[in-house]
């Protein structure tokens, strides 16, 4: 079982189809066994993803509202949360220092960055950091975690 840290950009390749879909959705199948973690902020963010597809025509209502539900019932029962508190808050700020990220991004990179630390501690395998996003992968790298874009796969 590896533990897979998904942001926002990564995730939302489950819910519409795109380049890395069925590469990401192997990533997430229950049989895989994979443990799913992501920010607390990527409900909002995922939300927004598919708001904007809507309101671009990249997607029609029904698909929207058929991911939105699969997403929603995702959270519910798969998907691990980091929460946004004061020490997500202190390491997302002194990774803007370091790298050319967005704040959101940070943010995530942060929240991974917990979690990796979190299972080192128990001396459990490092997580797996996926996303769409060469930037924030590059950062994920710099700061040490194992990545992958699900844009590397067809």
């Amino acid at each position: 079982m590896t533990t897979c840290y998904l942001d926002s950009s990564a995730l939302s390749k489950r819910y519409v189809e795109e380049t890395g879909t069925p590469w990401l959705r192997g990533i997430l199948a229950p049989a895989a066994g994979n443990a799913v973690v992501t920010a607390r902020i990527t409900m909002v963010e995922l939300h927004s993803a598919l708001a904007c597809r809507l309101r671009e025509g990249s997607v029609d209502a029904q698909a929207c509202l058929i991911a939105v539900q699969a997403f929603n019932q995702h959270c519910a029962t798969e998907y691990r949360f980091v929460e946004l508190d004061l020490n997500v808050v202190g390491l997302a700020r002194d990774l803007l220092d370091r790298h050319p990220l967005r704040a959101y991004d940070a943010v995530q990179l942060a929240s991974a960055l917990r979690v990796n630390r979190a299972l080192q501690a128990v001396r459990l395998p490092p997580l797996l950091f996926l996303s769409a996003d060469d930037r924030l992968n590059t950062a994920a790298t710099h700061e040490g975690l194992a990545t992958d874009s699900p844009n590397s796969h067809l």
